[in-house]
């Protein structure tokens, strides 16, 4: 019988009560803890620029504009929390690509009870770098041209005002594929097959990354989200595909 589809927030929660259960505690704590670091370090860092980098980007307006100026400002100064949270995103991901991976293969034996990954150690851990490496290097050849695109509009004055939507729409897609590729990667899909599948089943994905999208943007809860994020995308996936792909009966 094919296992319920559920909506985004539901991933996400099924995910949260996945990396809280004793059993995969142990392979959430470490990445947790270089988050965690990162996260307060790269806080630290863009509270001393922050007013700096949203002077930059507001464009110069005419003195009888003034007002706008009060407009404008939330506006960009949304766009340079996203930025921020963009940068964190990537970079925390980058160095935790190993641990998501070894999650994900956790994760999904325990949603199929039939978990065949190879115990924790470091060898098997070690072994698993290079290739999580290489696919956050593809998701970052993804992600870069069409951020520097936004990026270039972002600082066109006039046009920059619909930059942030923009970018708001990017993360949310960005989301997705940032954490269901775990899953995609374990069982060698690959990178084009998952971006087809992934735009087959588009609304979904739309819904399970704005709502990791927004868990994220929230201060220090975002720490322990990034590990709920890839148990719930390990679920979608599996969920997913057995709807797609239901047993002959």
């Amino acid at each position: 019988m094919p296992l319920p589809v559920l909506s985004g927030p539901q991933y996400l929660r099924h995910g949260l009560k996945l990396v809280l259960s004793p059993g995969l505690r142990l392979f959430v704590l470490l990445p947790l803890s270089i988050n965690l670091v990162l996260f307060v370090g790269l806080i630290y860092f863009a509270g001393h620029e922050f007013s700096l980098w949203v002077s930059q980007l507001m464009p110069v307006l005419p003195t009888w504009l003034g007002l706008l100026n009060y407009i404008l400002w939330p506006l960009f100064v949304m766009l340079v929390l996203l930025m921020v949270f963009f940068t964190f995103t990537m970079v925390a991901n980058i160095i935790a690509a190993p641990f998501n991976g070894f999650l994900s293969e956790k994760v999904e034996g325990v949603v199929r009870g039939t978990d065949v990954s190879p115990p924790f150690s470091w060898a098997e851990l070690a072994a698993l770098v290079p290739r999580t490496f290489g696919r956050e290097m593809r998701k970052l050849a993804y992600y870069l041209p069409r951020a520097a695109g936004l990026l270039v509009l972002s600082l066109i004055p006039g046009v920059n005002i619909i930059a942030a939507p923009l970018w708001l729409l990017f993360g949310v897609w960005m989301m997705a594929i940032q954490y269901i590729d775990y899953p995609a990667d374990n069982h060698k899909m690959s990178w084009d097959s998952m971006l087809a599948w992934l735009r087959q089943k588009r609304w979904a994905s739309l819904s399970f990354g704005s709502v990791v999208y927004v868990a994220l943007l929230i201060p220090l809860v975002n720490i322990l989200m990034m590990p709920a994020a890839v148990a719930g995308a390990t679920l979608f996936w599996v969920r997913e595909r057995e709807a797609s792909n239901p047993p002959v009966a």
